[in-house]
């Protein structure tokens, strides 16, 4: 084995570490800039009511960061408010995602059902939920089921529309392969179908995700909660703690963006190797 030859896979790696890190700063440095400029302006302002960041992070740190090495460093009231609020989102999350795909995948391949129903589900997409509150509560009562109901009725649309226009449009000449080589209709779905409609139906979960974590907040905002970030929110203002309010508000922000990032690294992979599969088969 010859110099160049040992050298080659440690270039690549560096090659590799140096992309990483060039993405990173990318993504980053715009990041870096908006929180210098916020730190900035708010302590040339000096008001009371715009706190500069390095505050709030401090407060963010009292908050939830001030607990046991051997609890992730997490407080207790990190379990009284953040791990209620979460619970509650993916719960309707999951939910979602079952009823939505599974709904959306039996419109999407009955072409007159779906007609039949389209403007019905049209009108029930664009009811805004805060406007349903008064009929959860009457139908669920105040409480973790009526949060959750809510959360369902938003979240589940961009899925099963999504996935009922994938699964629409497969292309018909893999589903006639698939009934030449007479796979069931279990396989037909599993192999042909899902992956087909993968795509859309990333693209629904991904505003599934957003509206989720939108109505999460809203539905604990509402009088006789006793827990969340929403509950927190209205504390905070009631009694004009605006350290604790702005820490809520930074945190939401940061979850969205790390829930999105997440939900952005496991499309691509997911994606990537349903291409790969079906490039290996063609």
């Amino acid at each position: 084995m010859t110099a160049a030859t040992a050298s080659a896979p440690r270039a690549r790696t560096r090659g590799a570490a140096s992309r990483i890190t060039g993405g990173l700063l990318h993504r980053l440095l715009p990041l870096v800039l908006l929180v210098a400029a916020w730190e900035a302006a708010t302590r040339a302002a000096d008001s009371a009511f715009f706190p500069p960041p390095s505050q709030i992070a401090r407060r963010m740190r009292e908050l939830w960061l001030s607990g046991p090495a051997d609890h992730l460093y997490l407080s207790s009231e990190a379990g009284d408010s953040i791990a209620p609020s979460l619970g509650r989102m993916f719960l309707a999350l999951v939910l979602s995602v079952v009823v939505g795909v599974v709904l959306g995948i039996a419109l999407g391949r009955s072409q007159r059902v779906l007609a039949y129903l389209q403007p019905l589900l049209q009108f029930a997409r664009v009811i805004p939920p805060p406007t349903l509150v008064p009929v959860f509560i009457v139908l669920f009562e105040l409480g973790t089921q009526m949060q959750v109901a809510s959360i369902i009725f938003s979240a589940i649309w961009p899925i099963l529309l999504n996935t009922a226009d994938g699964a629409r449009s497969v292309d018909a000449v893999q589903m006639d392969t698939a009934q030449v080589f007479r796979l069931s209709a279990l396989d037909r779905i599993r192999f042909v179908i899902v992956p087909s409609a993968l795509p859309k139906i990333f693209a629904g979960l991904r505003l599934a995700l957003s509206l989720s974590l939108i109505l999460m907040v809203f539905s604990e905002l509402l009088p006789g909660t006793s827990d969340g970030l929403g509950f927190m929110l209205t504390n905070a203002q009631s009694q004009s703690d605006l350290g604790t309010l702005w820490s809520v508000i930074v945190l939401l922000g940061i979850l969205g963006y790390l829930f999105n990032s997440i939900l952005l690294v496991v499309e691509r992979r997911v994606l990537a190797r349903h291409r790969g599969a079906r490039k290996a088969n063609s």
